[in-house]
């Protein structure tokens, strides 16, 4: 399946690839395959794996309040307590690819995912896009997050 561009030139795969909403774990391998065939793999595997781990990990601090200590660049605290916009038990990544961003330095990890607000209302396909700059020191290579702006 060939991928379309979207207006902003971005490339994105086709609807009829996505399985339906509410299609639940069966349907992820698709999302990621379509991720992967919308966004050829551009960065060293060791890269990916590093920026993929933190990606999911930093998706689950802010959707689910887990973890946010571990990023206080992205979240910093307030004093006051936060509460989480999604459950734990029902929030998971459906897919998730991580490409460079404009530059060798640059990588953004892409996310689809699912899950229940404190309302009670389940939607899947949802999207963040999470951006981190490579940092050396002392030939040490990490990739730091980057907060929303």
């Amino acid at each position: 399946m060939e991928p379309s561009a979207t207006p902003t030139g971005s490339p994105s795969a086709s609807p009829s690839a996505l399985p339906p909403h509410g299609d639940g774990a069966a349907g992820d391998r698709a999302v990621q395959a379509s991720l992967e065939a919308a966004w050829p793999a551009d960065l060293p595997p060791s890269d990916q794996r590093t920026l993929l781990t933190a990606g999911r990990a930093l998706l689950r601090a802010d959707a689910t309040g887990i973890g946010r200590a571990r990023w206080p660049g992205v979240f910093p605290s307030s004093g006051h307590a936060v509460a989480p916009a999604f459950a734990v038990a029902r929030f998971r990544i459906q897919a998730a690819i991580a490409r460079t961003d404009g530059s060798p330095s640059k990588a953004v990890v892409h996310l689809v995912w699912a899950g229940q607000d404190r309302g009670g209302a389940f939607t899947d396909l949802r999207i963040t896009d999470l951006s981190f700059t490579r940092i050396i020191k002392k030939g040490t290579v990490t990739w730091t997050p980057q907060p929303r702006t």
